[in-house]
């Protein structure tokens, strides 16, 4: 764990301030539910608060308390420029860099004058003046609720902030079942739900508010899973025609390269989507045991993330990447055979 700079911040934020803050590209769970608990938090302790994330988050995001109130920053870019430089301090909430905003986002945050504070469950993280940095937590949302209890103030969590950090707790630690899910996240999420969270309707809102296309672009996914029985590996395609045909929404494919790690016998899995916007494949790679999907995404694939689950991006195209992905694998087998035990 790294604790940098907590009490001088604590003092800091005695007197009210402008505050902003910030979340990472393509919004996950943790990263919504994280900005906008600690929103309502440091609201309820006098401070005046924005939050602003780089672009659109998924649709099944969007009921959470306080949405409404987001800006994104390339779409409300003047709101979300104004906001940023009137700020006395920008907390950087579920990412490890600055390049984890986005160029345009990024370029703004590196000519901004004052303090940056980190909270975040990411390996290698920036050195910024605040920080927070724990990588065997679950989920950042767990981290700003023990943020919250270091400052003496649980008894400020209200139903609001307790389904945002319940919200992200859950996406991130895929509904409690990764290895990173301790004790000490099952007595958190007990105190949420006994200050307001309602787990039901937050696992109905999250999991249960699939479109019709959505479904069948599951299927097209699922149809497309090829299997490595001798690496203990299992990888999905997903084209821009295919996402296309099925009408794809950002979001959609959020936990598909799970069903790839729930095969037997598989401890290691990949989804390969096509991004024609950006030109790039996106990856999403995920393990089980000792294999570090974080420190392959870092040395092939120009990613990162956390031991067991990582992401990255390739500038070859959908064959090419797959291909290099599977001459890697050679070299990962004995790792792979030793990784995790059934």
């Amino acid at each position: 764990m790294i604790l940098k700079g907590f009490t001088e911040l604590k003092a800091f934020l005695t007197t009210p301030k402008n505050i902003v803050i910030v979340g990472h590209r393509n919004p996950d769970g943790d990263a919504m539910g994280s900005t906008l608990a600690l929103k309502f938090y440091l609201e309820k302790k006098g401070h005046n608060c924005t939050v602003v994330v780089p672009n659109e988050y998924p649709d099944f995001l969007h009921w959470l308390p306080g949405s409404d109130s987001t800006y994104r920053f390339d779409w409300q870019n003047n709101q979300s420029q104004k906001a940023i430089q009137n700020s006395d301090i920008i907390f950087l909430l579920d990412f490890n860099a600055l390049h984890r905003v986005g160029s345009d986002m990024q370029k703004t945050l590196e000519n901004y004058k004052n303090d940056f504070a980190m909270i975040d469950h990411h390996q290698q993280p920036d050195d910024v003046t605040y920080m927070y940095s724990d990588t065997s937590i679950c989920s950042t949302c767990q981290m700003v609720y023990q943020f919250i209890e270091m400052n003496n103030d649980l008894e400020l969590i209200d139903a609001d902030i307790a389904t945002c950090l319940y919200t992200g707790i859950m996406t991130d630690t895929g509904s409690f079942r990764f290895r990173s899910t301790t004790s000490a996240t099952h007595r958190i999420i007990a105190d949420l739900i006994d200050k307001g969270a309602e787990n039901d309707r937050i696992h109905n809102n999250v999991y249960d508010a699939n479109s019709y296309n959505r479904l069948l672009l599951l299927g097209q996914a699922l149809s497309n899973l090829q299997i490595l029985p001798s690496y203990k590996t299992a990888y999905i395609t997903l084209t821009s025609e295919e996402k296309k045909r099925f009408d794809f929404q950002k979001g959609d494919t959020e936990g598909v390269v799970n069903y790839a790690l729930s095969l037997k016998g598989i401890i290691f899995a990949a989804i390969f989507i096509e991004d024609s916007d950006q030109e790039i494949i996106k990856i999403s790679f995920r393990s089980k045991g000792e294999f570090s999907v974080n420190q392959f995404a870092r040395n092939h694939f120009s990613g990162g993330g956390h031991d067991n689950a990582a992401g990255g991006k390739s500038d070859l195209d959908m064959a090419k990447t797959v291909t290099k992905f599977t001459s890697l694998l050679p070299q990962y087998k004995s790792e792979l055979e030793s990784s995790y035990e059934e």
